[in-house]
């Protein structure tokens, strides 16, 4: 008999969720995203920024409205389910995952994006599998929460892992972005959510990116300093002119969100995740 203190997450659970939420995360810019556009817009003083992001908000409206992708990459499949004390997962929960992804693809005939392997075998899977999934352990009581997010290859090609020497502390990392922003903006379909990492190790930093990109816009870290930091860099890389586009305009990225973890003393690992102007993720709570 199940103890009714503890709440049970199944993999059928988690793969039903994942198999309803594709259609609509491909073609709905969630709403924190269109806000951001709809601001950047009111206060964008170039020229060709404004019209791209005249038509930025013109392409949200038509793909919700007519349930169509707001872009041709509709991206691979990034799951992550975070658990707290008092929840326990039944065996594998990400047993179904990738029959949920093909359903969802096949069935929303979503273009697919996944070759069987990265080196020996370049050919398309054909249904948009396999996902790439996470678990994360959370202290907070009680929390099933499942993050996924539809990831394009333009946006993940300008992203990076480095590891910097310690000394080079906040103006380096600062400095990094920057040289990130200059050389790849343009191609990550401005404007951006940045999604930055710092700490953990080589592996793991990575993943700090790209969790940093599921917290919603206008909402700052909770650690004072890092939203003060979070403010500075957005303000550093909309100062870089690239504007909407790559065009040129006052808006290069829509928000800058930073994870930190512990590390290494001789270390000071650093992501950078780029995520386009189709930003498209959602969180769930199960």
């Amino acid at each position: 008999m199940q103890d009714k203190q503890k709440r049970f997450i199944s993999a059928g659970q988690v793969a039903t969720a994942i198999e309803a939420a594709i259609p609509a995360i491909a073609c709905d810019l969630p709403s924190d995203v269109l806000e951001a556009l709809t601001v950047a817009r009111a206060k964008e003083t170039g020229a060709r920024g404004a019209v791209v992001l005249d038509h930025l908000t013109e392409n949200a409206r038509i793909a919700s409205e007519d349930q169509v992708p707001l872009c041709q990459d509709t991206g691979v499949v990034w799951a992550c389910l975070e658990i707290g004390p008092g929840v326990t997962v039944e065996g594998d929960v990400f047993s179904g995952v990738d029959a949920a992804v093909a359903r969802a693809y096949c069935g929303a005939d979503l273009r697919k994006s996944l070759v069987r392997d990265a080196f020996s075998d370049r050919s398309n899977t054909g249904d948009n599998t396999p996902a790439f999934c996470e678990l994360h352990l959370v202290p907070k009581e009680g929390l099933a929460r499942l993050h996924i997010m539809l990831k394009g290859g333009g946006s993940d090609n300008a992203s990076r892992v480095v590891m910097l020497d310690p000394s080079a502390g906040t103006r380096g990392v600062r400095e990094e972005v920057l040289a990130c922003v200059r050389e790849k903006a343009a191609n990550a379909c401005a404007p951006l959510v940045i999604g930055i990492g710092i700490g953990a190790t080589f592996d793991k930093v990575a993943s700090l990116a790209k969790q940093a990109l599921m917290r919603p816009l206008g909402k700052p870290s909770a650690d004072s300093r890092l939203a003060a930091f979070e403010e500075e860099l957005l303000d550093a890389v909309n100062a870089t002119g690239i504007g909407p586009g790559g065009l040129g305009g006052d808006t290069t990225a829509l928000g800058v969100h930073v994870l930190t973890a512990p590390c290494h003393i001789a270390a000071l690992p650093l992501a950078i995740n780029m995520g386009c102007s189709a930003m498209r993720r959602k969180s769930i709570d199960l």
